[in-house]
């Protein structure tokens, strides 16, 4: 293995994906930030969900809103469905996996609300259910995806869908936009 080449190709493709997540994801980004802002003005909260990789950057993005960012402020109201082990075992073992995410949405949001749903392929099963659920009691339904967007297009929206198909970068643009949203929600709010 030559180590040097694939630091070198690693970082050619973060870039490449990076300069072309810069020239997409300006529009929906701010058209997040706008909804998430008047759903926490109107007394509602962000709520992630997501699988794997996502599970961890939801519980990240969630942290960050709740506790801080870049400057102690007050809390901005978030939770990461993906954290309580209990809630999830018993989903996946009472009604099954497909339905861990939409239950708790079912249980614990209101229509002043925004559900964000993370899926690389925009085709995973409980992300899709939970943004249903999130749209019939009249959450905003919003997504970060990425290669075509999968089954999430037409669901999601605003979606954020990374313009890769590699897993590592799509999910690396993630946590850059969901950080951007963090900030952005400081700001907008006026919490600096």
């Amino acid at each position: 293995m030559d180590l040097d080449q694939y630091y070198n190709d690693e970082f050619e493709e973060h870039i490449r994906v990076a300069n072309a997540a810069y020239g997409e994801m300006r529009e929906p980004l701010a058209r997040l930030v706008s909804l998430s802002a008047a759903a926490i003005r109107a007394g509602g909260k962000i709520v992630f969900c997501g699988n794997g990789g996502s599970a961890a950057d939801c519980q990240h993005l969630a942290t960050e809103l709740t506790i801080r960012y870049l400057e102690d402020r007050s809390p901005i109201a978030a939770i990461a469905l993906t954290t309580d082990t209990s809630t999830l075992t018993a989903a996946g073992n009472d009604i099954g996996f497909e339905s861990i995410f939409s239950r708790q949405v079912e249980a614990l949001c209101s229509p002043h609300d925004v559900v964000i749903g993370f899926s690389t392929s925009g085709n995973s099963t409980n992300i899709i259910k939970a943004l249903e659920q999130a749209k019939s009691i009249g959450c905003i339904a919003a997504g970060f995806g990425g290669r075509d967007g999968g089954k999430m297009v037409g669901l999601a929206d605003p979606f954020l869908i990374v313009p890769s198909n590699d897993t590592p970068r799509i999910q690396e643009m993630h946590i850059t936009l969901g950080h951007m949203l963090c900030g952005a929600l400081e700001m907008e709010l006026g919490l600096l």
